[in-house]
């Protein structure tokens, strides 16, 4: 199996080589591992593209590559340009610095880099660690998801649809390892995104020493949990959560009274 591999946190961030390792043992001795990830840190870039300036790329060492731009940016760079000879059979993001889950989900360049793959027709899986009390000061605070990520990612390609219908998107899929250590995983739960209740992304205003004002974006509580059956809630309790995502915006639940007011 050949795999392309990326993040959000840059190519030097440590969740990256939690996620090689995974990565290596989803592939087996006869795969291929292949990383292209940004030159410096993309976090909260979401789907975004460098669409109006070029990505350099350089080779950092054997099938590891570095690129001035987005997760997205870098899967097209991987699929396009370093494995042009043959595309990646799957595309792995991650292992995220925090979690991707419920509201998250919107804004994480790991969630963007694996939807640039289902675009392209890639069977793809965006990783993310959530931090909590339990976990944040441990020597490894990714260990339950070097621990549990291969195992997860096997069960998820296992699940997979053998074949989507001509011109539907693709489906991808976002995972998030619970606040625990390895051993106080409970399992794995399929689950919908959620919604935080009252936490949002807002900004704080601070003037730097010349007098000049900026604004630092700020993130809101995570550890509120979401409705039950939902990412955070099952994150909460202990379980890796697993929600199949499509790239389609489209609020299908609306289309119907939406047609009775609006066509003519």
């Amino acid at each position: 199996m050949r795999i392309l591999i990326t993040n959000d946190d840059g190519i030097n961030a440590p969740g990256l080589a939690v996620l090689a390792a995974i990565a290596e043992e989803i592939a087996g001795p006869d795969g291929e591992v292949w990383t292209v990830a940004p030159a410096f840190e993309q976090s909260g870039v979401g789907h975004c593209i460098s669409y109006t300036h070029p990505t350099m790329i350089a080779e950092l060492g054997p099938r590891r590559y570095a690129a001035e731009g987005s997760p997205a940016d870098c899967v097209l760079a991987g699929v396009y340009h370093v494995l042009a000879d043959a595309p990646p059979d799957l595309v792995l993001s991650g292992v995220n610095r925090g979690n991707n889950a419920a509201e998250n989900t919107l804004y994480s360049g790991t969630i963007g880099g694996a939807m640039e793959a289902a675009l392209q027709g890639l069977p793809a899986i965006a990783l993310s660690q959530f931090f909590g009390p339990e976990n944040a000061a441990l020597d490894n605070p990714f260990e339950a998801a070097a621990a549990h990520g291969a195992e997860v990612v096997r069960r998820i390609l296992g699940a997979m649809p053998a074949q989507v219908p001509d011109g539907d998107y693709r489906l991808f899929y976002n995972v998030n390892f619970p606040p625990v250590p390895a051993t106080g995983v409970k399992g794995i739960r399929t689950a919908a995104q959620g919604l935080r209740s009252g936490t949002r992304f807002s900004v704080e205003p601070h003037t730097a020493p010349s007098g000049r004002k900026f604004l630092w974006v700020r993130g809101g509580p995570q550890h509120t949990p979401t409705a039950p059956g939902t990412d955070a809630a099952a994150n909460l309790e202990g379980y890796v959560s697993v929600t199949p995502m499509r790239a389609d915006l489209t609020a299908h639940d609306a289309l119907a009274a939406m047609r009775e007011r609006i066509d003519r």
